[in-house]
């Protein structure tokens, strides 16, 4: 596997991690060192890992047999939760992945309006299908081009030039950046595409109304609102960023949550929108709405309306972030938390940020140092500054809040001190080169 791996994402070299299992809030790898989970897959394990209330139905589900390519009860029934849950989706089908599911938002969105181009905001991660590629996490902010006509930036080769010109990348938090891309383009953009809270950047929440204003935006200009909820779907509310914001999109892409770690996702919307299936829009795919992903989705979605595990979620994240924002002003740094307490960041600066370009502001150099020392002592938070921490309802159960926070401040006092011998080793080098400067002029 190139890279060790079967994903770009999970190849850490020397430091990358090969697993053997997960149960709850934690996960053992082939060398038996245990870990606190908080990556949970990139954010799919909401309950838990091998949950037994979604992993029973599951096994009494498939026995019944996996793949078709006909209709089951379990696709119609998942379909209905997320009708339901939602309050506003008249319509929606399911895929395998998030990919699957952003890329058919799109089409249908270009089908329905008869445009070409696609809006998304800089940083943010929509897939890795070519339409989604383009100006995701470059760490040179200077590659994204000037702060008011940002370029199409592809991510990585292999993306044809045609295909980047069709996407128009904005800046998020900006409606003004945006309004100008809609003055000078509006007659060919489809729709505008949006993780309603940046979770490639540590989950770096709309400022107050930009939701509001984008969703205002895009009706004058006769273009749709496609909110990719793959990350925050079910996980910040029942009901979602849109219910959580209060703001009602055409379209949006769910996954992750909805199947608790199960490859289960789906893309809905509007009656409206998605009346151009199945006739004018081509969809498909052998394993859309398999027995497994849809008896998961479903099992899953039954938990998340009618127990308090989102409730508990959001308390161990509160609770992690009172006993973390304690640890790092003993120690006198400037941080600020961003996203919501299921799914949040912890930057090392002073101002809250807005968009993708602030994250190059932040010490994101110690926090990766930090994160690689959890790994070493127990917690697995992504070593990436810009990948949030999740929580999951075992996490509650685990009781895990103490441990995550002495780990923490372990590792950042680590990370503190190898920075400062670093910083001691550089001054001593430095004086070391000006004694020799200085010696060399005095014998010449």
């Amino acid at each position: 596997m190139p890279g060790g791996t079967d994903s770009n994402f999970r190849a850490w070299g020397d430091d990358t991690v090969y697993v053997d299992r997960g149960q709850g809030g934690r996960v053992w790898d082939i060398d038996g060192n245990e870990y606190i989970d908080l990556r949970l897959g990139y954010g799919p394990v909401i309950l838990g890992h091998g949950d037994p209330r979604v992993d029973d139905h599951v096994n009494e589900r498939m026995r019944r047999g996996v793949s078709f390519s006909l209709t089951s009860e379990d696709e119609v029934e998942a379909m209905e939760l997320i009708k339901q849950m939602t309050g506003w989706v008249g319509k929606a089908r399911m895929t395998v992945s998030g990919t699957e599911a952003t890329m058919h938002a799109m089409r249908i969105a270009r089908g329905y309006t008869g445009r070409s181009k696609i809006v998304k905001f800089e940083g943010q991660y929509h897939g890795v299908h070519d339409y989604a590629l383009i100006s995701v996490t470059p760490n040179d902010m200077s590659e994204l081009g000037d702060e008011d006509n940002p370029v199409a930036l592809a991510w990585g080769r292999g993306i044809p030039e045609a295909v980047s010109r069709t996407v128009i990348p904005a800046r998020f938090n900006r409606v003004d950046v945006l309004r100008r891309i809609f003055e000078r383009d509006g007659n060919d953009i489809a729709a505008v595409i949006v993780e309603p809270i940046l979770g490639n950047a540590q989950a770096i929440l709309p400022r107050q109304g930009f939701h509001e204003e984008m969703r205002a935006l895009t009706r004058e200009f006769g273009a749709l609102l496609i909110f990719d909820e793959v990350k925050t779907g079910f996980r910040i509310a029942r009901g979602g960023a849109a219910e959580h914001f209060g703001v009602t999109p055409d379209l949006a892409t769910y996954a992750k949550a909805i199947g608790n770690g199960y490859p289960a996702a789906c893309f809905a919307g509007s009656d409206e929108v998605m009346s151009v299936l199945p006739d004018k829009v081509s969809h498909g795919g052998t394993y859309a709405g398999n027995r497994v992903a849809a008896a998961a989705a479903v099992a899953t979605l039954k938990i998340l309306r009618d127990t308090d595990a989102l409730e508990s979620i959001h308390q161990v994240g509160r609770s992690l972030q009172a006993g973390l924002a304690e640890v790092i002003s003993e120690r006198g740094l400037p941080y600020v938390f961003t996203g919501h307490p299921a799914m949040f960041g912890i930057m090392f600066t002073e101002q809250a940020p807005n968009e993708y370009r602030d994250w190059a502001n932040s010490d994101h150099d110690l926090y990766d140092a930090v994160a690689m020392g959890m790994h070493a002592r127990g917690a697995m938070p992504e070593p990436d500054s810009r990948e949030p921490w999740f929580i999951c309802e075992a996490h509650a159960r685990e009781d895990i809040v103490d441990r995550v926070v002495t780990i923490f401040a372990d590792s950042l006092d680590a990370a503190l001190e190898a920075r400062a011998k670093g910083a001691h080793a550089e001054a001593v080098s430095a004086q070391w080169a000006m004694d020799e400067t200085s010696a060399g002029a005095a014998a010449s």
